[in-house]
């Protein structure tokens, strides 16, 4: 019996370990992928060009990005030693990963999709770049707010 418990201890230890570098390294392509949209609208608005496929798979992109990145940080937040823990707000390393990060993160993905549908609607160029420029661009500064950037490099 004790056996089996150290052996479900530590499986749930690998497997929390797999999907915290998962996380990690998909949060470089999703953040890529956000900056790339953003600049993209913010160019399209200034340069006043029209909004082709090519820009709204740009914003598309970014949108499934962050939101397989969302996925995963949920996965993270219920397995995690650190998600549930307690929310020590004495604690700021305990704090940011526990309560401000996933609320910002949240926060981030909401103002995307929002961004995202409200997009979709308008039907001239310039405010399509407009809307996805001031949504995505909102999403990314909280996204770089709350990153944990002891733990990501």
């Amino acid at each position: 019996m004790l056996f089996l418990f150290i052996f479900v201890k530590t499986k749930k230890h690998f497997m929390y370990e797999i999907i915290k570098q998962i996380h990690s390294g998909w949060a470089y392509v999703s953040f890529l992928l956000l900056v790339i949209a953003v600049v993209n609208s913010i160019i399209g608005l200034i340069s006043k060009k029209e909004y082709t496929p090519t820009d709204k798979k740009m914003g598309l992109y970014a949108l499934g990005a962050i939101h397989t990145q969302a996925v995963i940080g949920f996965i993270i937040y219920f397995v995690s030693p650190l998600g549930l823990s307690g929310f020590s707000m004495s604690d700021s390393a305990l704090r940011l990963t526990s309560m401000e990060h996933p609320l910002m993160n949240v926060l981030g993905v909401v103002l995307m999709t929002v961004g995202w549908v409200k997009h979709k609607k308008r039907t001239a160029s310039e405010s399509k770049f407009k809307t996805v420029a001031i949504y995505y661009g909102l999403a990314l500064v909280f996204f770089i707010s709350r990153i944990p950037w002891n733990l990501w490099f």
